[in-house]
């Protein structure tokens, strides 16, 4: 499933096609959604937002249309009604004059008038999104102090997008190893050192993996192995799916174990308990 840089990389390039220009033609795939095509044909699309892994396309006839990727969901941008060969089901289409913002193979989409937007079921119970909001350090570090949030396992927290929304599998995994967290304890369990580390990773993880294209590793290290020759898997992550690979940092091999019905992977001497 893709996480919240992944998701916000793609509402980038939706918002690059269609912000500004009238949408000369909208498309649902959904019998329910299909009395919207009409109400939103003609409207000037204002922007693409995100929040954690959904992302809200605004019009400016006062709705907008909120979408969640889940796993199997893909935006694809083209030239105005040149389709791709693909198997997948078109859901969601906005055209104009020169580009085609299409959405297949997500289901969770609907329409909202503006003002409903923030009682949606899932935004409003989203944590803070880095990407769409002013996120800071110390507002994650007093977060994880919260009595919802304190005794609870990181393994599962992480994943809970109330806490931080955006946040997914291998985030989890490579927030907790710079933070030099194990993934079975609880914020309550952690130094006030590594709380902060904690706050500040989650941060700059995001906004790295954003801006790099999913590596989370040191970028230095990353480059440093690319011109060795390495294969793109072997630099992207410190440990997300390197299991019984070496730590960059010590040299232990890599744990995999299963939290929350998913993969976690760690290193046991850099995240002792």
């Amino acid at each position: 499933m893709p996480e919240g840089p992944e998701i916000r990389k793609a509402a980038d390039q939706v918002e690059k096609a269609l912000k500004g220009k009238k949408a000369i033609d909208v498309y649902f795939g959904l019998e329910r959604l299909e009395g919207y095509e009409e109400v939103l044909t003609g409207a000037e699309v204002t922007g693409v937002d995100t929040k954690g892994k959904a992302m809200l396309t605004r019009f400016d006839n006062g709705y907008t249309v909120y979408s969640h990727n889940q796993l199997y969901g893909k935006w694809i941008i083209r030239n105005a009604y040149n389709y791709p060969k693909t198997n997948r089901q078109l859901r969601f289409a906005v055209h104009n004059e020169k580009k085609s913002a299409l959405l297949y193979s997500a289901s969770e989409i609907e329409v909202l008038p503006d003002e409903e937007v923030a009682s949606h079921p899932f935004i409003e119970k989203a944590g803070p999104d880095v990407f769409s909001e002013t996120v800071t350090a110390d507002m994650l570090y007093d977060r994880f102090h919260e009595k919802r949030f304190y005794k609870r396992k990181w393994a599962g927290l992480l994943l809970d997008q109330s806490f931080v929304a955006g946040i997914g599998n291998y985030l989890r995994s490579e927030i907790l190893y710079t933070a030099r967290i194990h993934p079975q304890l609880r914020p309550a369990d952690t130094s006030e050192a590594s709380l902060r580390k904690a706050a500040q990773f989650i941060i700059d993880l995001m906004w790295q993996s954003y801006h790099h294209k999913g590596i989370t590793t040191d970028l230095d290290l990353a480059e440093k192995l690319k011109k060795e020759g390495k294969p793109r898997r072997d630099y992207r992550h410190w440990v997300f799916s390197r299991e019984d690979k070496s730590c960059f940092i010590c040299g232990t091999p890599i744990t995999k174990i299963q939290a929350g019905s998913r993969r976690l992977y760690y290193c046991e001497e850099c995240q002792k308990v």
